[in-house]
């Protein structure tokens, strides 16, 4: 009986079957159920009917293990939060109450299959969100990320479980980052010098030091060496969730950046640190606002942004697109990539060329005419 796609068989008597794990006895056994249809796609949506039909009824829970997957997702999620950020934390337990608990939190965890992960995978991408329209890639590969994180939690404190979900995967489409254009980059500096307040000397120095967001808004005065000419990096500021009180609002949190790699120095252009070195106000607290007490947080740095680059006609780009920008332009003026890695506070590399290098039309012309030598014929 030859097989086409996942538990999908075509028989010899011309039609075709489709297999799924029903439910399991009391000894963790898996009891299977059958669809057949005399077409292929007609069998794989009968089978995949059948899954979600399974994923809506409880199934007895083994007598081995009857531990459910929100106990141990709870469990989980306690262990992991002395271990990340606020915002981490924060972002597992909305994909665990949005998405996940709702369909397995009542399940045993010993009963989980990789044809019920896949089929729940399936459905978030072409039915889930608010207006059943499916959501990103990113969003579900992030769900599925936190599940197999789950699973290994629940098999390493000794309970059954019946699969790891590493078979399933998640096909990312790769977003275009938005890079500036040299033009643009010139007239955005051209509105940063023409209105010289400090948070457009703060968006000025992200676009030609990389600096995040969050980043520039933790930036204190204490952190620039007017020796050195350099700035330290060691925090970074976010608005977070905040459900302590019961009901959810959020709270800025200022904090260490998000790797041990982001902790780094960096030396400021001469343009930059001679620009730095004129201004005039109280030299104490937050370089944005030059006060202890008082911050400019994210959001409106990126409202400052966004109004800049409507000042210099410039179309929309998110505040990351500084980042992207000032990795691009160094590539093209032959910069080292190890100490661009650094300056950007990467783990590696790898994580510098494929993430913030994007090289121009024009420079790729300049490579290619480097050919030419090869063609002259004498």
């Amino acid at each position: 009986m030859p097989r086409k796609g996942h538990n999908i068989y075509k028989r010899k008597d011309g039609r075709w079957e489709g297999r799924y794990i029903r439910e399991r006895d009391h000894n963790g056994k898996p009891i299977r159920g059958y669809v057949y249809a005399k077409t292929y796609q007609g069998v794989k949506e009968k089978l995949n009917q059948a899954i979600v039909a399974c994923q809506t009824t409880i199934p007895p829970l083994s007598s081995k293990d009857t531990v459910l997957f929100e106990t141990i997702s709870n469990e989980w999620l306690q262990a992991k939060k002395s271990q990340i950020k606020i915002s981490t934390h924060n972002k597992y337990a909305n994909l665990l109450d949005t998405y996940i608990l709702p369909i397995f939190g009542k399940k045993a965890v010993s009963v989980l299959t990789n044809d019920c992960l896949e089929v729940f995978c399936n459905k978030l991408l072409t039915e889930g969100g608010v207006k059943r329209s499916g959501l990103s890639p990113k969003t579900v590969s992030d769900a599925l990320s936190v599940i197999r994180s789950v699973l290994r939690f629940a098999a390493k404190t000794g309970h059954t479980v019946s699969c790891d979900a590493s078979t399933i995967h998640i096909k990312k489409s790769t977003k275009q980052m938005r890079v500036l254009s040299i033009h643009e980059q010139k007239r955005l500096c051209r509105y940063l010098y023409a209105n010289p307040d400090l948070c457009n000397l703060g968006i000025l120095i992200c676009l030609f030091t990389g600096l995040r967001v969050g980043e520039i808004c933790a930036l204190r005065w204490d952190d620039i060496s007017f020796e050195e000419q350099t700035i330290h990096i060691h925090q970074t500021m976010q608005r977070v969730q905040d459900k302590s009180g019961g009901a959810t609002r959020t709270k800025v949190v200022i904090s260490t950046p998000k790797s041990a790699c982001s902790i780094r120095t960096i030396p400021l252009p001469d343009n930059i640190f001679h620009i730095i070195e004129r201004i005039t106000c109280d030299r104490t607290g937050y370089f944005l606002t030059c006060n202890n007490q008082c911050y400019v947080e994210p959001r409106t740095m990126q409202n400052r942004f966004r109004t800049a680059l409507k000042s210099s006609a410039i179309p929309y780009a998110n505040y990351h697109a500084l980042r992207h920008t000032f990795a691009t332009r160094c590539v093209e003026c032959g910069f080292d990539i190890k100490s661009l890695s650094e300056i950007l506070g990467h783990a590696s590399v790898n994580i510098t060329m494929n993430l913030y290098v994007h090289p121009s039309l024009e420079l790729k012309k300049e490579n290619m005419n480097k050919l030419s030598a090869l063609l002259t014929v004498k």
